[in-house]
């Protein structure tokens, strides 16, 4: 059986894309006769504190659904004083780096990035022990941190930051893209280096369409998701304009910005959005299938990024109301997944939310079939990493 490595900062318990997008992968590889292994934290996201589980330990190793996951010491964190994350960042890195330096590795490792320093030190020491480096590369950092505005271009930081972007993409034997986007990026630095596409796709492991539509009931928009600044749900709570429209907006999930949105929903009743918390992935799918609409923001257009939202939900059925920008616009619109809202335009946003109060149930029940069909035909996990494995990516 042939084995591999995972090097990931997120893996379930913990929560969110990230985590679920490389368990998805863990688990695809191990049912392609892949024995696999997953090197991450303690337990600790988002909420910024270990787990009850890992309380008290330095490390930590177990079996999850036949892959060996091993957790090494971090201090968590997501507080936002950056001395105080970016040790956080370097308790793991060195956590990491000793791991790597005396422990044997299989010869094909996948190295998640971002975080950017994690990722130079894994393709560091694994380069120099002659391994096969896969990086997956999921957000063009630091692009995408000066797009946000969380690092001032020609800075210190951003010198540094592009000296260890560039040495990972030099040192790594091959790069996977979640998007076009990056590829493009990294084919301007390097362009002879070897990159595929791979998208985000879900494997909910759905064969019919189950969500619930109810005539008699408001059209009900969701986001579920991470709470932080990059998404702009704040903001959107701010904005939207639900007054008069048969619309409902809402929210599940946890991160920086949770407590301003709860306050601001409990001085503003009247606006018809409501706020359900974190919920585990399963919990999450069984709730949502009494919804109609998921949303899709972005605060601002980053370069390269596409949410995996746009495949998670409308493989479930849902229509997608995008609200990002870049790429994920062409693949909500050449899948006609939904609507298209034009980034940070809240007129454009509110005047779409006209269109949809307008709406049926029985036309947005069409719309479900549509886009469940489309979306499985399409976005599939399966035949995307067969087609890796049989073109000799892991």
């Amino acid at each position: 059986m042939r084995e591999i490595l995972i090097i990931s900062n997120y893996y379930p318990p913990e929560k969110g894309a990230a985590a679920n997008r490389i368990e998805q992968l863990a688990l695809k590889l191990h049912q392609n006769n892949y024995k696999v292994s997953v090197v991450c934290p303690l337990g600790n996201y988002p909420e910024g504190r270990l787990f009850k589980e890992y309380q008290g330990k330095f490390s930590v190793t177990e079996n999850r659904e036949n892959i060996t996951v091993k957790r090494l010491w971090i201090y968590p964190s997501v507080s936002k004083n950056v001395f105080i994350r970016l040790l956080s960042v370097l308790s793991f890195s060195l956590s990491l780096f000793f791991y790597l330096l005396f422990k044997k590795t299989p010869e094909k490792v996948v190295v998640q990035s971002p975080p950017l320093l994690l990722s130079f030190i894994s393709v560091f020491i694994l380069s120099l022990k002659n391994k096969k480096v896969i990086l997956n590369v999921s957000d063009l950092w630091p692009l995408a941190a000066i797009e946000l505005e969380a690092l001032k271009k020609n800075s210190f930081s951003h010198k540094i930051s592009l000296f260890l972007e560039r040495f990972i993409y030099k040192k790594a034997t091959l790069i996977l893209g979640q998007s076009n986007e990056i590829i493009t990026h990294i084919h301007s630095l390097f362009p002879k280096k070897i990159c595929f596409l791979y998208r985000n796709f879900p494997d909910h492991q759905v064969e019919n369409l189950d969500l619930i539509t109810e005539e008699t009931k408001t059209i009900t928009i969701y986001y579920a998701g991470l709470l932080g600044v990059a998404q702009g749900v704040m903001e959107l709570c701010e904005k939207i304009e639900l007054e008069g429209l048969n619309i409902e907006f809402h929210i599940f999930g946890d991160g920086a910005e949770k407590n301003q949105i709860e306050a601001l929903i409990s001085s503003r009743t009247e606006q018809k959005i409501f706020f359900h918390g974190m919920l585990n992935r399963k919990e999450l799918h069984e709730k949502l299938k009494w919804f109609d609409i998921a949303i899709v923001p972005l605060k601002t257009r980053i370069y390269g990024s596409v949410p995996s939202k746009i495949f998670e939900y409308s493989s479930l059925g849902f229509p997608i109301l995008y609200f990002g920008g870049g790429e994920g616009e062409n693949i909500v619109s050449d899948n006609n997944l939904g609507w298209i809202a034009v980034v940070g335009d809240y007129q454009d946003l509110n005047k779409i939310l006209v269109e949809i109060s307008k709406l049926t149930k029985s036309e947005l029940e069409e719309m479900k079939k549509r886009i469940f069909i489309n979306s499985q035909n399409n976005f599939n996990l399966d035949y995307q990493v067969k087609n890796l494995i049989e073109k000799d990516v892991f």
